[in-house]
């Protein structure tokens, strides 16, 4: 710590410092692109000798003012400027603020950062103001309006702990951070709860739609690294890589770590696909093998009830659909108690192309290419995983089956 970070700041009795040194410390965050350190989370710690405590129950403290907060802050993000602005080739560092710091330093004129950004003539693109709270008491488009104000001046903008506290799906659209940080409960969840894996799995085309980059923390073990990748995450971080410290790491310490996990993800992705590529062609196959495929009609359940006794048994669900989207057949859907099919009529006639899948499917199909899988998802009824495997029965008519998903454990990790 230096005094210049400490010239004009009184550190607030409320912190009870015993003979310690407030320091900035820095845990790394890592791109799977370049499998590199990218930048640091700055975090705060009180050092007496040997011994380093965390910060976090102190800015935790809803019974601490706000101000002695935002006092304690200051000085820990001075620190961080002063050390990037010192090194030859600077990290992105991310900076945790809270919207009511962030609206306080509104009304009293004076945007902290801002100023250390020009103090220190530092790359505004370097910094990522890093949005974490779960309450905010002011207006949320006041909050934009500060939050404007850095992205103007050239910084990102991430929002932490996203799916929980404040980080609800409006305000996520309001803001359109540049990163989104997903909640590492979420991630620990989703290894044994359906309902966590799937919304884990739904960021990554959240981030799409908002151009926005995921980064996962809380990465303890390379099964949680795993299922980052799983999500569709750029970056990450936690212990598994390095706690937080008082220095910079070497920028490549983790590529070896992360090659081999990247490539177990690889391996791993091209089984499923070549998998599930088999059983779409062996059902296109068996299409074949069924004939008759001419004497496809309208509301002719006929051709579909031969074709049930050539389906394994992972397929729960058969109806043929026109190109346009109308379904011409019943559904077939199979009990799970004893597994035998139940015709369901009610479907006929249901239109189906307002699926975000259908159209492009329709495609895509032709002779040359009869098949087509879809991604994996929870089915609506039985909520099991499953996929959809679109079939070129004959020109203008497609037969979908539904197939439970064999390798559950792939997504689960």
């Amino acid at each position: 710590m230096t005094n210049d970070c400490l010239s004009n700041t009184t550190i607030p009795q409320t912190l009870e410092l015993e003979g310690e040194q407030l320091s900035a410390f820095y845990q790394p965050i890592i791109a799977l692109d370049t499998r590199k350190v990218v930048g640091y989370e700055v975090l705060g710690r009180a050092c007496k000798d040997d011994a380093v405590r965390s910060l976090g129950p102190f800015f935790c403290d809803p019974t601490v003012p706000l101000e002695d907060h935002i006092a304690v802050d200051r000085i820990l993000r001075e620190q961080a400027f002063q050390k990037i602005a010192a090194t030859d080739q600077p990290p992105m560092l991310f900076i945790n603020l809270k919207p009511n710091w962030m609206h306080h330093g509104m009304q009293s004129g004076e945007l902290y950062t801002l100023s250390l950004l020009d103090k220190y003539q530092i790359d505004p693109s370097r910094v990522v103001i890093e949005i974490t709270e779960e309450s905010f008491n002011g207006e949320v488009d006041e909050l934009r309006e500060v939050i404007d104000m850095y992205r103007a001046k050239g910084c990102l903008i991430a929002i932490d702990d996203v799916g929980s506290g404040f980080s609800g799906i409006d305000r996520i659209a309001l803001i359109q951070p540049n990163i989104l940080k997903i909640d590492m409960h979420m991630l620990k969840r989703s290894a044994n709860h359906d309902g966590y894996l799937g919304t884990l799995r739904s960021f990554s085309a959240l981030a799409d739609q908002l151009g926005a980059s995921l980064l996962a923390e809380g990465v303890e073990t390379r099964q949680d690294l795993a299922r980052a990748m799983q999500a569709g995450v750029r970056y990450v971080q936690g212990f598994l890589f390095a706690k937080a410290e008082p220095d910079f790491e070497q920028p490549f310490r983790f590529s070896s770590l992360l090659e081999e996990e990247l490539e177990a993800h690889r391996q791993l992705q091209l089984y499923s696909e070549n998998y599930w590529r088999y059983l779409s062609d062996r059902l296109a196959g068996r299409v074949d093998r069924i004939g008759h495929l001419e004497e496809l009609e309208e509301e002719d359940n006929e051709w579909i009830v031969r074709l049930l006794q050539e389906l394994d048994s992972n397929c729960i669900r058969v109806y043929l659909c026109r190109d346009d989207g109308i379904q011409i057949s019943s559904n077939y859907s199979r009990r799970p108690v004893d597994g035998s099919w139940r015709r369901e009529d009610e479907y006929c006639g249901a239109n189906w192309s307002w699926r975000p899948y259908f159209v492009p499917n329709v495609v895509q199909l032709s002779e040359k290419r009869r098949s087509i899988v879809s991604r994996a998802y929870t089915d609506l009824d039985s909520r099991a995983w499953i996929r959809t495997v679109s079939v070129l029965a004959k020109p203008g008519i497609i037969l979908f089956v539904d197939m439970k998903d064999p390798e559950p454990d792939y997504y689960r990790l």
